[in-house]
């Protein structure tokens, strides 16, 4: 390795916690140009700090994020923390001078993001956005087989992330429930990035949406003996235009806290009139592809772990969250040192920033109960 990549969190949570994972576990990926060390750990929680302590190259934890800003040793930041204290957070990192992955959304609404994207512009620092799924090798997978040119003409694109632990009542209200915290885009905003990374990059920009919005609880219990209001949308439903080579084409993405079944459930399914893909994490280990002959056909193929950055696990065995997780580090790290190549990078500003056009939409469209333009 001919380059260290030397990473600072603000917000040692779950994600954040996630994050110093991988870099553990870094020396798995094979002959990979850039070393990744986890040096700097900010949170308000005396607790999270306390756990950071276990990592031997974490040289400062602190409780005030300007100064680990202030740390010449930090290159990076990654920002884990409620979506109402991303854009001023995201804005102090570039201001001190640092490359960014920033948490989805990208801000708490469109304004924040385009904020974001054009200091991130003006700043001249590297920045993408987080999302983990599509580095999956199930994922990878379908992303190549839309790129092949084998699924004729585009019939239709189904994109979505389903959870269900929601569907419990008597589960406590936290601050994803909660419009001053989450966004008005509630669900959208906290499962949407994910959705809509690979149709993106796969160039299909949808030009309308019409959106069925839910919200189904409307108030929880507080944790401390009382209700609390619940504001957010529980479920989202876009239903979405494509133009592709003059024709309209569906898209539609699936976001939902409230999926009877669906632990933590993303899938993406491509359809074409002679081919087409699908896969989904509630099967981890199945592709399913389709090919038009005289009997039609869907193959299903036993995958194993042929992830987009090799690593020394076998390839028969099975890649789960930690693993995708690590890819999207990889690719984010292994893009900024200008080595991506022609490898399925992370999500740029200007895709972060799209997503929220589309959501903005999206809500327009439920207030006006008609299909809304997206305004770019």
């Amino acid at each position: 390795m001919n380059d260290t990549m030397r990473v600072g969190i603000i917000g040692g949570g779950l994600m954040g916690r996630e994050a110093a994972s991988a870099f553990g576990r870094w020396f798995v990926l094979e002959n990979f140009p850039v070393r990744a060390e986890l040096v700097a750990v900010c949170d308000l929680q005396d607790k999270l700090l306390e756990w950071f302590g276990q990592v031997p190259t974490v040289k400062l934890r602190t409780k005030d994020h300007r100064e680990l800003l202030a740390s010449a040793d930090v290159d990076v930041v990654y920002v884990a923390v409620p979506h109402n204290l991303h854009e001023s957070l995201y804005l102090d990192v570039l201001a001190a001078g640092k490359d960014l992955l920033a948490e989805k959304p990208f801000g708490i609404d469109l304004g924040a993001a385009r904020r974001i994207r054009d200091s991130a512009t003006q700043s001249g620092r590297f920045v993408r956005c987080s999302s983990e799924f599509p580095f999956l090798p199930g994922a990878q997978r379908v992303i190549q087989f839309a790129r092949s040119g084998k699924l004729g003409r585009l019939l239709e694109v189904r994109s979505g992330f389903w959870h269900s632990s929601d569907l419990d009542p008597t589960k406590s209200a936290n601050w994803k429930r909660q419009v001053k915290f989450c966004g008005e885009i509630g669900v959208m905003g906290d499962l949407g990035m994910h959705v809509v990374h690979v149709p993106f990059r796969l160039g299909w920009t949808p030009t309308r949406v019409y959106s069925q919005l839910q919200k189904v609880y409307t108030e929880r219990p507080d944790g401390k003996g009382g209700m609390t209001l619940c504001d957010t949308w529980d479920n989202a439903m876009l239903h979405c235009d494509l133009a592709v080579d003059g024709r309209d084409v569906p898209l539609r993405l699936e976001m939902k806290r409230l999926a009877p079944g669906a632990t933590n459930t993303w899938f993406i399914e491509i359809l074409g009139t002679d081919g087409g893909a699908r896969y989904s994490t509630a099967e981890p280990k199945t592709l399913w592809l389709f090919e038009r002959q005289k009997e039609q056909l869907w193959t299903r193929i036993d995958l194993g772990f042929q992830t987009p950055f090799p690593t020394i696990t076998g390839g028969i065995f099975e890649p789960g969250f930690p693993d995708c997780f690590l890819q999207m580090w990889a690719a984010y790290a292994a893009e900024r040192a200008g080595k991506l190549g022609d490898r399925f990078g992370c999500v740029t500003p200007d895709e972060a920033v799209l997503s929220h056009e589309i959501f903005a939409a999206a809500l327009e469209s439920y207030r006006t109960r008609a299909a809304a333009g997206i305004a770019r």
